[in-house]
């Protein structure tokens, strides 16, 4: 897998884990009071009170753990040659490439649909034809 599909895979990855501890906090999260003026909240059930104390730990550990791996990979990324000016020259020179090469399709596309015409209306004037050799009964 190449350096961009393992970032891509590793945001990923950190966004999960995101979503994941955040859900789990919100769910396991004792009750608590906003006002005076409601009354106290009942008492959230737990069963394994020393299992809810450490899950944000593990999974902010592993938090950390993917957004340092992340960084590595950041960190493997080829330095880029030349500076922004050459990636801007690059990035016009790939975009020139790119409009001849579509004004070539869009003419492979207009040459194609005018030969679709030319095989309709033979298509039709063969159909006319054989039904005019029909005898009528």
């Amino acid at each position: 897998m190449d350096i961009i599909s393992q970032l891509q895979e590793q945001v990923n990855s950190i966004a999960s884990l995101t979503f994941n501890t955040f859900g789990t906090l919100q769910r396991d999260a004792p009750p608590v009071r906003l006002s005076p003026n409601y009354p106290e909240p009942p008492p959230n059930p737990t069963e394994d009170s020393a299992n809810f104390a450490d899950q944000p730990k593990l999974m902010s550990a592993a938090l950390v753990k993917a957004a340092k791996q992340f960084d590595a990979l950041v960190a493997a990324l080829p330095p880029s040659e030349g500076g922004e000016e050459a990636q801007l020259r690059r990035i016009a020179e790939l975009q020139a490439e790119n409009d001849a090469v579509g004004q070539e399709l869009q003419k492979q596309l207009e040459a194609a649909e005018k030969e679709l015409k030319q095989v309709q209306e033979l298509f039709s004037q063969a159909a006319d034809n054989c039904l005019n050799l029909k005898k009528p009964d």
